[in-house]
């Protein structure tokens, strides 16, 4: 299965970038939303599998829009990103919903994927 990605990131410099890698790791962007509400509500409609998710966004903060995310009928996986270190950020992506958190400047479909397969 080829996962179906929703970038979330309120720079659309960011969001270019990631569509560019992720479909060039053979991942399928089924669409970007610049804010939380927007991923929020986009989600349902477009049915990823996982959501690409910034952590500072402008409206509200990526815990907050994963936290809301994983409540809906079939939820998509999270993958927090930020341009900070996980160590910023301390316990709260290990308490959060999220599959996983990847740098921004570290950001491959290969980690995506790695994020997403089933924990042994």
């Amino acid at each position: 299965m080829v996962p179906r990605v929703l970038i979330v990131d309120d720079h659309a410099a960011f969001r270019s970038f990631a569509h560019r890698v992720l479909v060039a790791d053979g991942l399928v962007v089924v669409g970007e939303a610049a804010d939380g509400a927007a991923a929020i509500a986009a989600a349902p409609r477009l049915r990823p599998d996982v959501v690409l998710l910034d952590v500072g966004l402008p409206d509200m903060d990526g815990f907050a829009v994963a936290a809301a995310l994983s409540a809906q009928d079939e939820a998509p996986a999270v993958v927090l990103v930020s341009s900070r270190s996980r160590d910023d950020y301390g316990s709260l992506v290990d308490a959060s919903s999220a599959v996983g958190f990847i740098a921004k400047s570290a950001l491959s479909g290969d980690l995506v994927r790695r994020l997403l397969e089933p924990k042994t």
